[in-house]
């Protein structure tokens, strides 16, 4: 069983921060349901395909930023956790922020939750 603060992580590293398809691929098969749910502003994505597709035409928007975890990953029982993180150039101020809050089932993630936060000063 994986931790939520390992799949918080590998949500945010592994599928969103991978720029190689077949790796970012790998990520979603082995730490996403089949038929697990991506939730974000403009909609949700259902599905292995679905958010293996968001997740790279958000990585092709901006292909060398890097995330950065505000603070560790808390932990909510046994299936929910949320993650802060900023993005933006490697060594350069961050452009954007955010929340991942993430429900899991059985050791693998049913739900994330994307919620965009104002970049800290």
């Amino acid at each position: 069983m994986t931790s939520i603060a390992n799949l918080l992580l590998r949500n945010l590293h592994d599928v969103f921060g991978e720029g190689a398809p077949s790796r970012r691929r790998a990520a979603v098969e082995d730490i996403f349901h089949e038929d697990a749910a991506f939730h974000e502003p403009n909609g949700v994505q259902r599905g292995w395909d679905a958010i293996d597709r968001i997740a790279g035409a958000i990585r092709a928007t901006h292909p060398d930023y890097v995330y950065t975890v505000l603070r560790e990953p808390e932990v909510l029982g046994e299936d929910a956790g949320r993650v802060q993180w900023v993005s933006g150039p490697p060594g350069g101020a961050p452009e954007y922020a955010g929340t991942d809050i993430v429900v899991a089932r059985d050791g693998r993630i049913a739900a994330v939750y994307l919620f965009f936060d104002a970049v800290p000063a």
